[in-house]
């Protein structure tokens, strides 16, 4: 079956607006990717992005976009000795506008091999993504860029 996870977070700000904070490349180097974002997630692009902790960027294929609703990538997952080579996962971004205002934001990753590199590279993009959140709700809700010097 592999290894999978979903977390989630409310942003106190409307969907559209936090669906553009993941969108919009310039927005995404703000507060998640510190080495930058090179391209806008539309259905059938690959872009970049690139992180301080993890230097090199990383290409990123966007398999679906539904505005304000979801975002569908697919990436590669870490390296490991299985025979088969190597593989990539798949992530889903939900965006769910709530009564009170704020957006719900949930992040599921699923496709990891069952062994210990995929259960390593699991357990590492749940915190990644979980990071992710938070640095999101902080940069949105309050302009601070939550990443800025923490990995460098």
């Amino acid at each position: 079956m592999g290894y999978e996870f979903t977390v989630r977070g409310r942003i106190a700000k409307p969907v559209h607006e936090v669906f553009e904070a993941v969108a919009d490349p310039k927005e995404l180097s703000a507060y998640f990717t510190t080495g930058g974002a090179q391209g806008r997630l539309e259905k059938g692009a690959t872009v970049t992005w690139d992180f301080h902790d993890f230097p090199g960027a990383f290409p990123v294929n966007v398999v679906d976009v539904v505005p304000d609703e979801k975002i569908v990538l697919r990436w590669d997952a870490a390296p490991d000795e299985d025979a088969a080579g190597l593989y990539q996962t798949t992530v889903t971004m939900s965006f769910e506008a709530l009564e009170d205002g704020r957006t719900l934001v949930s992040i599921h990753e699923e496709g990891f091999r069952e062994n210990d590199a995929g259960r390593k590279g699991a357990f590492g993009n749940c915190e990644g993504w979980t990071g992710m959140l938070c640095a999101m709700r902080v940069w949105k809700e309050h302009g601070i860029r939550f990443r800025e010097g923490f990995y460098k």
